[in-house]
């Protein structure tokens, strides 16, 4: 059995593993307890009551956060030349389309979000195999299948974030740094829960929000009462 350090001993014995915090008390914690020497991800992880194997229960968007995640994402935009301005000019950091298409094919990946337009995407399609894995693959359902390639920049660029829950049905999502005030940390898991309160299916039986917790990178998982954050 590995040896528990006296640093987590101390971590540990702060977060009560059987108890539930208000959302509140939570964001203030999760700093407390953070032993990461860089400046950690806050996430949020919702246990739902959701089939996902059932197509309407799959949950799946996006999300802005009002105060960003505290990471510089990177984008690609493929699109034709028509549109290339404007995607360089809304921040994109890399623009083109056969090019990058290639380069992907080749292992290339070095990217956080891909923006792609409609009529580009029977090209993109040939890369699928590439980018499903990563979770880079564009989505009209993710807003990163559009025309409007500069808006769509600008939202990823200013916190709106994708999320997609999985075969357990629980849905991961960043919500910011250790950096970031507690009210902000606070702010942005609000608006991540909310959205997806509001997502919920009419096919979704029982109790939909089952559990939420909140972890540092390097913390132990901090429950919340469900109840604090209505």
């Amino acid at each position: 059995m590995a040896k528990v350090s006296k640093k987590r001993q101390a971590v540990n014995a702060k977060v009560d593993s059987t108890k539930l915090y208000s959302l509140r008390d939570a964001v203030t914690l999760v700093k407390e307890v953070n032993t990461a020497k860089f400046d950690a991800s806050v996430d949020v992880h919702v246990r739902l009551g959701v089939d996902p194997r059932k197509a309407d229960q799959a949950i799946r968007g996006t999300v802005s956060l009002p105060h960003g995640t505290g990471k510089v994402k990177r984008v690609l935009v493929l699109c034709t030349p028509d549109k290339e301005a404007e995607a360089k000019a809304a921040g994109a950091d890399y623009v083109g389309l056969d090019e990058f298409i290639t380069k992907i094919s080749q292992g290339w990946t070095d990217v956080d979000v891909i923006i792609a337009m409609p009529s580009v995407m029977a090209k993109v399609g040939q890369i699928g195999r590439i980018l499903g894995p990563r979770g880079l693959m564009p989505n009209p359902k993710t807003g990163t299948v559009t025309i409007n390639v500069g808006a769509a920049v600008e939202e990823v660029k200013a916190g709106k974030i994708s999320f997609r829950v999985d075969k357990y049905g629980i849905i991961h999502s960043p919500v910011g740094r250790v950096s970031f005030t507690p009210e902000k940390l606070a702010e942005n898991a609000i608006e991540l829960i909310s959205t997806l309160e509001r997502m919920k299916p009419s096919t979704a039986k029982g109790t939909y929000m089952k559990s939420i917790s909140l972890a540092s990178t390097m913390s132990p998982g901090i429950s919340i009462d469900t109840k604090s954050i209505k």
